[in-house]
């Protein structure tokens, strides 16, 4: 088990600061090559596809506001538009206008390198000054992964390893439930794999609702070297990430922090795996096509998403 001393020490052994360059807003997604993006096709053997992500309800999860216009000749202005469009008696719509916070414990979202500061510090060196509360971050935004992520995904189902519908809240993953779970599941990470990680909570959550507070199953700070050994470019999870209580009582969320401002690597939060977990087992598959598509919001430090997995 590292010490909170060893963790510390991991923003700067775990660092890749200029490993991509001083420019580099990338970080590990740098490890998703066109051979990788080839081979993660080939992961697709049986055409069957499935989201990794929870349905956003309204109005609890945002607010909304609806339009509805029967009849789009009737809507006020429209008097002064083209003819053909104040004619056409037929013709109606329906809008939206929605205002949503993704961060935090509920919604599917991923989070770019801008996210979290450390000692005011982003990824690669880049002061907590370049996000602006009027224009958002000029730097590692989530626009820099604007072509999307397409890569391998790997399914680590550690809940299934252990033999337990769900880890308990505070239960923490260690590179060990990893290693058995690809023998079990006979699959192996490689690089520029996207890792997500079923701890079950997915499932405790449809059966019993989303839990309050702050306690959670989740990646053990110990996990970080794996990753990085492995060459991950992504991970997920179906909690947001971190085990909580972390272990350590001066680095609250050290996965995240590690993660995006010294490594640069990239999270997707908040995942629902239950449907890709079904359909791993069923299929003996546990990789396969994976396809994060983030909204290009300008400045923003992540996008709610729909990952979706095909197999």
């Amino acid at each position: 088990m590292p010490t909170q001393d060893d963790v510390l020490g991991y923003f700067d052994t775990l660092s890749n600061w200029g490993r991509w360059g001083d420019d580099d807003e990338l970080g590990t997604l740098n490890h998703i090559t066109d051979d990788v993006r080839l081979a993660a096709a080939r992961a697709v053997r049986h055409g069957r596809s499935v989201s990794c992500a929870w349905e956003v309800a309204a109005p609890r999860d945002m607010e909304r506001s609806t339009t509805a216009c029967p009849c789009t000749a009737d809507m006020p202005g429209a008097e002064n538009m083209p003819a053909a469009f104040h004619a056409d008696r037929r013709w109606g719509f329906s809008s939206e206008q929605l205002s949503i916070s993704y961060h935090g414990n509920t919604l599917t979202h991923l989070d770019s390198p801008c996210h979290i500061f450390w000692d005011g510090m982003m990824y690669n060196g880049r002061s907590h000054s370049l996000v602006d509360t009027a224009t958002g971050s000029a730097w590692a935004a989530v626009t820099a992964a604007a072509n999307g992520i397409i890569t391998r995904g790997v399914l680590l189902d550690v809940a299934r390893v252990r033999d337990v519908p769900w880890l308990e809240p505070g239960q923490g993953v260690y590179p060990d439930d990893l290693e058995e779970a690809e023998r079990r599941q006979g699959v192996r990470v490689r690089p520029g794999d996207a890792v997500l990680l079923r701890t079950g909570y997915g499932r405790s959550r449809h059966e019993a609702g989303a839990a309050s507070g702050f306690t959670q199953a989740g990646w053990h700070a110990s996990c970080l070297p794996w990753l990085q050994e492995r060459g991950v470019a992504l991970i997920g999870a179906d909690t947001p990430q971190d085990v909580q209580p972390s272990g350590y009582d001066d680095v609250l969320m050290p996965v995240h922090a590690v993660s995006l401002v010294a490594m640069g690597l990239w999270m997707l939060d908040n995942c629902d795996l239950e449907a890709c977990a079904a359909t791993a087992a069923d299929l003996g598959q546990w990789d396969f096509h994976l396809s994060v598509a983030p909204v290009r919001f300008a400045g923003t430090s992540g996008s709610p998403v729909n990952p979706i997995a095909t197999f």
